[in-house]
């Protein structure tokens, strides 16, 4: 079958990467992919398809020139527009959720309403459209306190906020300043949970379910979990702070409720779903749903998968998820009997300023080539002149893989340390909460 991966980041170059390794995948595409995902399949230009520059448009046009079976999308935005809805699904399967499904990524205030009235455990909050309002509300709270931007701002639209006036600065930068556009119209502020965060993504039809292995990111850009909130610094799976017992309550009591509430309204969830839990001492609590999946934590955790990721997608587009668990005897939480034993861990290489403003065009040097236990996921890269060069904030993540996380670990950073181009930057402590109990 054909295949099309849309996005250009580490993730979507990791989808490709395990979507290449499937035996119903003749020819593969990445659209519009980066520096690294030629290797797995070719880049392609979907706007030359139809003379589209629409994004949308173009996809639909480049699908049905040239017959493509699967479409992937890897990141949120074009879910969010409505890609998944306009393919006829009797020629094309879409792996990703409707544009009204998407919403739980898309507006953090739709998917509070949604965990209210669901009963999901999740932080108390508030919800703002005038900033003066929020800003008022803020000198009632005690802090600490998050507010974050309700629409999509590339993981960077949230401010864990100490004090008060942190709170009211960042109200100030999303809301008045526009530092995120339409994204920060609107602003929820909520009670800072505490505890250790995971992340837990699934595999579903809309009715039925399989987990991947659980997996923490690091979101803040400097060691200790300090700095300004970036798209992800590095991760690691399986996280062992979600155990057994944790998956299986975040699943009876995060993933059943939201797909229940989804089918319900008539906007059945279909796809990768993703819960950022922190894990408090009430149990795991909702921080948000991501609507594909994660970045950087799709960079480990597909390293780890045991079985076709192809397979999976089609039994979540096809709706044939329950028949297969069936028939397998696969609990919704039996990530292990699809996994391979171990640990893979990744660090992302960031260009220096990120996730600010930085420099592009920095060569590229010292890419070691992959092995069983060692591969590089290129993410802000491109091609120019048979030279590799940087071309976005994070710019690659190193993954490596081992019985013990801190043997993963050492492979990445090994691999991380021989990678050169001008103002690298790499956090040195991923993995730190989990080595500290050592």
């Amino acid at each position: 079958m054909k295949v099309l991966v849309i996005g250009s980041g580490g993730r979507e170059h990791a989808l490709a990467w395990k979507i290449r390794q499937s035996a119903h995948v003749s020819w593969l595409g990445i659209a519009p992919g980066n520096g690294g995902t030629t290797t797995v399949g070719e880049n392609v230009d979907v706007f030359a398809a139809g003379g589209s520059d629409h994004l949308i448009d173009a996809v639909k046009a480049y699908v049905e020139a040239n017959e493509i079976n699967l479409v992937v999308v890897g990141p949120e935005d074009p879910l969010a527009m409505g890609i998944a809805d306009i393919f006829d699904s009797q020629k094309t399967f879409v792996f990703g959720p409707s544009c009204a499904a998407a919403r739980l990524e898309s507006d953090k205030q739709f998917a509070k309403e949604v965990m209210n009235e669901a009963g999901i455990p999740t932080a108390d909050y508030r919800g703002f459209n005038v900033a003066s309002t929020a800003k008022e509300w803020v000198l009632t709270r005690e802090a600490p306190m998050v507010v974050k931007a309700t629409g999509l701002a590339a993981g960077k639209g949230v401010y864990v906020c100490e004090t008060r006036g942190q709170a009211i600065d960042a109200v100030e930068e999303i809301m008045e300043k526009d530092k995120f556009g339409e994204a920060g119209a609107q602003v929820i502020i909520e009670d800072c949970l505490e505890g250790p965060e995971a992340s837990l993504m699934v595999i579903t039809d809309g009715e039925h379910y399989i987990t991947l292995p659980p997996s923490q990111d690091h979101k803040r850009a400097g060691e200790g979990d300090t700095g300004p909130n970036t798209g992800g610094m590095g991760a690691y799976a399986p996280a062992p702070v979600m155990t057994d017992e944790l998956v299986q309550l975040t699943c009876e009591t995060v993933i059943e409720p939201v797909l229940k509430a989804m089918r319900d309204a008539g906007t059945p969830y279909v796809g990768a779903l993703y819960a950022g839990v922190m894990i408090t001492k009430d149990g795991p609590k909702v921080l948000e749903f991501n609507c594909r999946f994660g970045d950087p934590e799709t960079e480990s955790v597909l390293p780890m998968l045991g079985v076709d990721l192809v397979d999976l997608m089609l039994l979540s587009a096809t709706g044939k998820m329950g028949m297969f668990m069936e028939q397998t005897g696969l609990k919704p939480w039996d990530w292990k009997r699809i996994s391979r034993k171990g640990f893979a861990a990744n660090v992302i290489l960031a260009s220096a300023g990120y996730p600010g403003p930085y420099e592009k065009g920095k060569e590229i040097t010292g890419l070691p080539g992959e092995t069983d236990d060692l591969v590089v996921f290129h993410a802000g890269t491109k091609m120019d002149n048979g030279r590799l060069l940087t071309s976005g904030g994070r710019v690659l993540a190193v993954n490596g893989w081992d019985m013990t996380l801190e043997g993963a670990l050492k492979k990445a950073y090994d691999a991380a340390d021989s990678i050169q181009f001008e103002g690298k930057y790499m956090r040195r402590d991923i993995g730190w909460r989990e080595l500290k109990k050592d």
